[in-house]
């Protein structure tokens, strides 16, 4: 009996990623865990069984849109510009810490100001795939750390067209028609939020014709949500910026019930691809050869970030118990970094070994994210139940 190869591999793949999501709950785990760990034991560095690294990456992205769709389909925009402060002044302020603690150990090291910024800008970003999945498995997607969570997050994605320009001019140049473009797609966006936020009522294309067809309710909101995301991307702004607005209008428009109903199901599986797809990008041999230093990185800005968060959002008013817990949900490094770091290394701002490191520890940081959340929350309740037993 003959049997495609490729068919073998997909059977093979879903067997592996079955069975080691089933372990990471066991584990008591969120599934992320499991699909990240999947990819890195199945991909071309693994058993080998998934090689199609760019196929996978592709068909991953969907699932970040996704995701953003579904976000942006329960946030009110008037609440969330109402959190202006933590949105865009603690992102900025993030940002340039993250600039600062790097180039505190570039003198050490005697980095060029390029790698300084480029490092500085990777580490910033944390994972809104992640971390809003996270949130959404463990109910606190409408709690307020949710919602300022989110808004950061949003911030680091706009705030990646920005950094992709100055990595331009410190790798030698930039395009000014990119730049005209972004501008043009930045103003567009600014002006669809307002129109939002005035509250005028909007109903969707088509929305009625198909109210009882659930097939077609399907291609309608795959068109809502990647027409916007490609539109986006045509600004070159980011798509998951796109995905999130077309969610925003589904919202304000009322047309949420039956839309989750239909795309709830490619949200499981696609945002699954997605960390599988993460997972492939990391050389087992390199991270072994490695260990110890890959370790000591992916530490020490897990605990970085989630002081520089907690300072922050201290500083704007929460309780430091509060903040110290936001600041670990955004403390891993988000997957929007491996776009920097690749075009870093593209401009030759870092060696190809500094960029394998990189990719190592960006995807140490996303495999140990959910375990540093859950570590840091069961200190705070050991902490207030000792202070409780002594009072």
């Amino acid at each position: 009996m003959h049997y495609d190869p490729f068919m073998l591999k997909i059977v093979g793949a879903i067997l592996g990623i079955l069975g080691v999501a089933f372990v990471s709950r066991a584990l008591r785990q969120p599934h992320v865990v499991g699909y990240l760990a999947a990819g890195m034991l199945l991909g071309p560095h693994g058993l080998a069984v998934l090689t199609e690294r760019a196929t996978l990456s592709h068909i991953g992205e969907f699932g970040v849109l996704l995701l953003l769709f579904f976000v942006g389909m329960e946030t009110n925009p008037r609440e969330l510009l109402s959190r202006w402060r933590i949105t865009f002044v603690g992102t900025a302020v993030q940002i340039g810490a993250s600039i600062a603690c790097m180039w505190m150990l570039g003198w050490w090291l005697h980095w060029g100001l390029s790698r300084i910024v480029l490092l500085g800008f990777v580490i910033s970003l944390s994972s809104t795939a992640l971390v809003l999945n996270y949130l959404r498995e463990t109910g606190q997607i409408d709690a307020k750390i949710g919602k300022d969570a989110l808004g950061v997050l949003l911030a680091q994605d706009l705030a990646l067209v920005p950094m992709m320009i100055v990595i331009d001019l410190l790798g030698g140049g930039v395009d000014r028609e990119s730049v005209a473009l972004q501008l043009a797609g930045g103003v567009l966006v600014l002006l669809l939020v307002g129109w939002m936020v005035s509250g005028r009522s909007l109903r969707l294309p088509f929305a009625r014709r198909v109210r009882g067809d659930r097939e077609l309710q399907i291609f309608l909101a795959f068109g809502l949500c990647l027409g916007l995301a490609m539109l986006a991307d045509a600004f070159e702004l980011s798509a998951s910026l796109g995905a999130f607005l077309a969610g925003m209008l589904v919202g304000a428009a009322r047309e949420t019930e039956w839309v989750a109903d239909r795309m709830e199901p490619f949200r499981v599986v696609f945002v699954a691809l997605f960390f599988v797809s993460v997972g492939l990008l990391v050389r087992l041999d390199f991270v072994l050869e490695h260990a110890a230093l890959v370790a000591f990185l992916a530490l020490a800005v897990l605990v970085g970030n989630t002081v520089i968060n907690a300072l922050i959002f201290r500083a704007l008013g929460d309780p430091w118990r509060y903040s110290v817990y936001a600041g670990a949900h955004l403390a891993q490094i988000g997957e929007f970094s491996f776009v920097l770091a690749a075009a870093g290394m593209e401009s030759s701002l870092i060696t190809a070994f500094e960029y394998q490191l990189a990719l190592a520890v960006i995807s140490a940081t996303l495999l140990l994210s959910p375990a540093w959340i859950g570590l840091v929350g069961r200190t705070q309740q050991r902490v207030l139940q000792t202070r409780t037993v002594r009072a």
